[in-house]
């Protein structure tokens, strides 16, 4: 079981019913909690936003809030690199719609993360 003082902070705007609720889960729970919230952002239209890490990369933490999502990575790059892994950096991921109707993953670059920070 994991130490409490460790708990993640809720993002932004969750009702505390529901950070109460989900608190109270079960990892097993918790997972079933996960993909009925993506049935039901699938239900109103919202696809998942895909925050998955490339073959190089390693995310730190992913955060919500309203409108992006906070990402922070390092990544390693070639064999030899004495200064791997380079990082953390922070980005404002966004799905932004396109004209065609689809929707693309959009990374923006917000800086380097300060070790104090992470």
């Amino acid at each position: 079981m994991a130490d409490s003082s460790e708990r993640p902070t809720p993002p932004e705007g969750l009702p505390p019913t529901i950070v109460d609720a989900l608190t109270g889960c079960t990892p097993d729970e918790l997972r079933k909690a996960i993909v009925h919230a993506q049935e039901l952002l699938h239900f109103h239209g919202e696809a998942e936003l895909p925050v998955e890490a490339e073959a190089n990369d390693d995310i730190l933490r992913v955060t919500e809030h309203e409108g992006y999502t906070e990402v922070v990575k390092q990544f390693r790059c070639a064999d030899g690199c004495d200064d791997c892994p380079h990082g953390p950096y922070l980005y404002h991921v966004t799905e932004e719609p396109q004209p065609d109707g689809s929707r693309k993953v959009h990374w923006s670059f917000m800086g380097t993360v300060q070790a104090q920070e992470e």
